[in-house]
């Protein structure tokens, strides 16, 4: 290289630079460390250059940077070195590091896919909201105040923490696989919503009735959860009884249950006729978006107090103790786990109870939406003890 060669820099120097037979460097005499390198080519890049325990250190700028703009990042880079930082190497600890897009698609690949049933509709919200913010940066740049940007941008307060939860999740599994040190939605809050009681009445289930799809009447009238409905399998039913795996099967399109323990439900005769004119192999119900399903019948039924498909499952369990059957049949029936001793050594199935109770419950909810009265439902045969 030629002796040093010191001046202040002009943005003509970025443009008209004479190469030589060797590198040289132009040094900017306005900001200390900020370089002009020109190659024997004629390609000049601005650089950083900088001392780190005795070593010199370069930090390329590039080419094609105003020079102002070189200039405070090289007034940046020289206070990070003051504090005691060394910029090249967090340049290339970043580089190293993958992009949010790239931490999302790996989660997705090796955990979501073996975990989370409803990887799917998680990867949907990481698409909608925070691929379009974070997908090109890197996974460690971005902070807490990234993540309170986007989840507080976001006007539904259930879909905002649904977002929270799986951003949570790429995060914590970077840290799982050491590619990242912190997970950055750590002390954000969730926002605080209220738990949804919505049940349909007496006028409300004759009224909806004629319009739910097959799938959807067979949601109200078994009660179970509107994955597990819509999934439901030939292979699962047998003499009036349908078992629901705990696991998925992925061959079956099962999408297991979600607490993971084998289920075991009554269908009733009113949902098996329903059933019977479905398809006798394979899958009953073609695949369905039960959720869009709804919301454009309460849309048909000018119905201002939504209805989704949970709540047909809560109408159900609440039909069970609105008989008088009581919440221990209710969350035997729903698949609720209590815990403890007892949920852990009574293994008796309460079989006769069980499908007594889904009959009654059944016939009350078909005689509601025929418009009959359902007044001989509500009287209570069964025995004390349920």
């Amino acid at each position: 290289m030629k002796a040093k060669e010191k001046r202040t820099l002009r943005e003509f120097d970025l443009r008209r630079r004479k190469p030589g037979a060797k590198s040289y460097c132009i040094w900017d005499a306005k900001t200390p460390g900020l370089v002009l390198r020109v190659r024997p080519s004629g390609r000049a890049t601005l650089a950083f250059v900088f001392n780190r325990s005795g070593r010199t250190r370069w930090f390329t700028i590039g080419d094609g940077v105003l020079l102002s703009d070189a200039r405070r990042i090289a007034a940046k880079l020289r206070l990070a070195v003051v504090e005691g930082r060394d910029p090249a190497a967090e340049r290339k600890d970043r580089s190293d590091a993958p992009t949010f897009a790239e931490l999302a698609e790996r989660y997705v690949n090796e955990d979501a896919k073996r975990r989370n049933r409803s990887w799917r509709q998680a990867a949907a919200l990481v698409s909608a909201h925070l691929l379009p913010k974070w997908g090109r940066m890197n996974a460690k740049d971005v902070t807490r105040a990234h993540v309170r940007k986007v989840i507080g941008a976001i006007a539904s307060p259930s879909v905002a923490n649904a977002v929270r939860v799986s951003a949570s999740a790429i995060f914590s599994f970077g840290v799982k696989v050491e590619v990242l040190a912190v997970n950055p939605v750590r002390g954000v809050e969730r926002n605080p919503t209220q738990s949804r009681s919505r049940t349909l009445s007496d006028s409300e289930v004759a009224l909806f009735w004629p319009h739910l799809s097959p799938p959807l009447k067979v949601l109200l009238l078994v009660g179970q959860r509107p994955g597990e409905v819509v999934a439901m399998h030939r292979t699962h039913i047998k003499d009036g009884w349908w078992t629901l795996p705990g696991a998925p099967d992925r061959a079956l399109g099962w999408p297991g249950v979600k607490n993971g323990r084998d289920h075991r439900v009554w269908i009733p005769r009113a949902a098996r006729e329903i059933i019977d004119t479905m398809d006798k192999q394979g899958r009953v119900f073609a695949r369905a978006k039960l959720d869009a399903e709804m919301r454009k019948i309460c849309k048909r039924l000018g119905v201002t107090e939504k209805v989704t498909p949970h709540d047909l499952r809560r109408s159900h369990g609440s039909t069970i103790t609105r008989l008088g059957f009581g919440r221990d049949a209710m969350n035997r029936i729903q698949n609720h786990i209590e815990g403890g001793v007892t949920d852990t050594y009574d293994r008796y199935a309460y079989e006769v109870e069980n499908k007594r109770v889904m009959e009654a419950v059944a016939e009350h909810i078909v005689a509601l939406a025929e418009g009959r009265s359902a007044a001989g439902a509500e009287v209570v045969l069964f025995p004390s003890k349920v």
